[in-house]
């Protein structure tokens, strides 16, 4: 397996990326790229890896998506007694990665990550498809469960006693923002000598550099 591995190779190619002509705002960098792999229509353009440490001090890592972006930071959702919301519990801290392989574009993000507020969460699970509510509800996630029939039992019967009303969100599940102190673009070059710029935030000043690929 090893040799098979060694040779799956792609040769990178992208516009530079050169920190003098990087805006001095990395949030509005963010914004731009994720609006062009949008309207690239990449598949699933605003999944992203959380990275988050737990009261063992081990990493975890699992793919979470992106549901905005706007200059306090970078909100997803998710249950709060699942194993990320424990994890950040403890360590509220992590970091975040985009990858766009036709782009040959990479983002990393860290910082202290909090809870967005209840009225925030509200609104977004107001616009969430009545499937994903019930199931939001009924999902004890990150427990274990005996079967999936469980599961599914969970649903119907949530589905029966909500009828046709509205599913109010959970207290449960909402959303967090991850409000970053360090980004990271990664522009993939020919010959691995990538481009990559450093943002890093002290107190409300951004500074840029450029890194060695």
């Amino acid at each position: 397996m090893t040799h098979e591995l060694w040779g799956i190779r792609d040769d990178y190619v992208g516009a530079p990326l050169d920190p003098a002509s990087c805006d001095p705002d990395p949030i509005a960098m963010v914004q731009r790229w994720m609006l062009t792999a949008v309207e690239a229509k990449l598949p699933s353009p605003n999944a992203m890896t959380l990275a988050t440490v737990d009261d063992r001090g081990r990493p975890t890592a699992r793919i979470v998506l992106l549901k905005d972006i706007d200059p306090r930071g970078f909100t997803f959702f998710t249950n709060y007694d699942s194993r990320k919301g424990r994890a950040l519990a403890v360590h509220a801290y992590g970091a975040l990665v985009l990858f766009w392989e036709p782009q040959h574009r990479q983002i990393r993000i860290e910082g202290a990550i909090e809870r967005v507020s209840p009225e925030e969460s509200d609104a977004y699970f107001a616009t969430r498809p009545r499937g994903s509510q019930l199931g939001a509800v009924a999902s004890p996630q990150s427990q274990p469960l005996a079967s999936r029939a469980e599961l599914e039992a969970r649903v119907a019967e949530l589905t029966r006693t909500a009828g046709a009303g509205a599913v109010s969100r959970p207290p449960y599940w909402g959303g967090y923002r991850v409000v970053p102190d360090m980004i990271e673009l990664w522009q993939g070059q020919a010959s691995r000598l990538h481009d990559r710029v450093q943002y890093s935030r002290n107190a409300a000043e951004w500074t840029r550099v450029r890194l060695a690929p």
